[in-house]
Parts: C-alpha cells; sequence; structure tokens
C-alpha cells in the first residue's frame, strides 16, 4: 500500500499501543475499495470508525509478543507453547466481564490488562511497560571442558560481563552484569560455557500514561508452569483489588503484595 506524507504523519500520532491496528484496519478498508493509495482522509475515517466501536473490539487483555524464535536472531528461548497457555489462562479470566462490572462508562483499552513476552532481553514487545512481563533467559554456566582461549564469548557479550583470562585458561563471568542473553553459550565451540538455568524472567506492574512506571523484576528465572502460576497469582490479585478497572501497576505498590518469594528462597 502507498501512504501519503501526510498519512503517514497522521498515523505516527496515534499512541502506539493502537496504532498496528489502526494502520491495519486502514488498508484492510482500502484493500476492499480496490485502491492501493492511502491519503490522509482516509486515515481520518477509519480512525474515526475505529473509536466509535472501540468498546466492542475490547477482550479485557492484551498479549503481546516479539518476532518469537522463528524471526529473532537472537533468541534465548522458544515461547509458542508459553504463550498458548498464558493466552488460555487470559482467556479463562473472563476479564471483558469483570470490567464491564468495575468500570463506569465504555471501556476502552488502557482498561486492558496487559502481558508481554519476549525471546530475547532486546525485549521488542516492550515488557518494561506492561503489568505482566516476561523475558527469555538463559544463564551461563561453565563447565570443565577446557578453554580454547578464543575469545568468541567476550567479543559476542555486549553487556561486557565476560572475559577470557589467558592465564587462568578460562573465561570469567561477571553475573551482575550478565542479562541471561545466551549469546556466549551460543558462540562457544568448546562447550567450556554451556546453558545452566534457562526460563523466563518476570517484570510486574510496568505502564506509561500520566504517571509512568518500569515494571519490578522478580529475581530468578522461571520455568513455564512457574511462569503461569505468577500470571494466575497476578489475575487474583488484580481481580480482589481492583474497583474501578485501574491498571495492575497502581494497585501493586510492592512485589510482596503478591506473596512471590524469591525464586532461589522459595
Amino acid at each position: 500500500m502507498q501512504w501519503s506524507e501526510e498519512a503517514e504523519a497522521a498515523i505516527k500520532k496515534i499512541p502506539f499501543f493502537i496504532r498496528k491496528k489502526v494502520r491495519a484496519r486502514v488498508e484492510d478498508e482500502i484493500r476492499k475499495t480496490g485502491r492501493e493509495n492511502i491519503s490522509l482522509n482516509d486515515v481520518r475515517l477509519s480512525q474515526k470508525r475505529y473509536l466509535s466501536k472501540m468498546g466492542e473490539e475490547i477482550k479485557g487483555y492484551q498479549l503481546e509478543t516479539c518476532f518469537g524464535a522463528n524471526g529473532c536472531p537472537n533468541p534465548a528461548v522458544d515461547s509458542h507453547r508459553l504463550l498458548e497457555r498464558l493466552e488460555e489462562t487470559l482467556k479463562g479470566a473472563a476479564f471483558r466481564a469483570f470490567l464491564e462490572k468495575r468500570v463506569k462508562g465504555s471501556l476502552k483499552h488502557h482498561h486492558e490488562f496487559r502481558v508481554a513476552v519476549a525471546d530475547c532481553p532486546n525485549a521488542c514487545s516492550q515488557p518494561q511497560i506492561k503489568d505482566l512481563g516476561i523475558i527469555g533467559a538463559s544463564e551461563p554456566l561453565l563447565t570443565e571442558e577446557p578453554c580454547s582461549l578464543c575469545g568468541a564469548c567476550e567479543d559476542a557479550c555486549i553487556e561486557d560481563a565476560i572475559i577470557v583470562k589467558e592465564s587462568e585458561e578460562i573465561p570469567v563471568i561477571d553475573f551482575d552484569h550478565c542479562i541471561r542473553c545466551g549469546k556466549c553459550i551460543r558462540v562457544c565451540p568448546t562447550g567450556t560455557i554451556k546453558t545452566g538455568v534457562h526460563g523466563h524472567r518476570i517484570l510486574l506492574g510496568g505502564k506509561l500514561g500520566r504517571h509512568p512506571r518500569l515494571a519490578l523484576e522478580i529475581p530468578g528465572i522461571f520455568n513455564e508452569d512457574e511462569v503461569v502460576e505468577i500470571l494466575e497469582k497476578c489475575i487474583d490479585f488484580y481481580k480482589r483489588n481492583s474497583a474501578h478497572g485501574e491498571r495492575f501497576a497502581e494497585i501493586l505498590k510492592n512485589v510482596e503484595d503478591l506473596g512471590l518469594n524469591e525464586k532461589n528462597q522459595s
């Protein structure tokens, strides 16, 4: 589709969390007319129709993901199966029915409970500003296999969290700076660095809006079952404490409110 400069400028002014939907709607509507060119007027008319029917499209939740293991060049995990389980759990929570009872007036997208999954720490799906953010994690583990001192792991780590010390003939990993992306594991030719703990990091209570807040991370790396269990606890907490459809971040003052202890201490 060919967008005019005015149409492109107009679409960029639309809030990013609905921008993709509006763009797709505009292109779909124009495609049905047999045209290929999109004007400013097309955008305005489509946006008007979209906003007038927004309430009908509210599911009560949003589940977003990044490119996935097949599209991401640096996946730490493959979240395909986890996404299916998260979708099933969110559908079963009947968020729309809950919000209709709590929210005065029509439902809007900002009322929805938002979950984002990213297969690597690049976090293209922006889990840091969602109610529940999930980031793939693969923690490196040093084995007893001799290191060739090739330096591939050190070159691959853009966090400067790993150094090959020739005097010790072994890589040294600074886990305070390591973000568990798994790059050093993938490039190690000798097996000196292998996958240790493998799973997902969890972030809670992020949001934008008038009072933005970055999500807080729960220490630890969690497996698929634990991620789903945490989502269920978040949903239960949200429903018990949301009086008027407030964002999760607004009612979650502290991760401890959820009764989630540090994984390594549980």
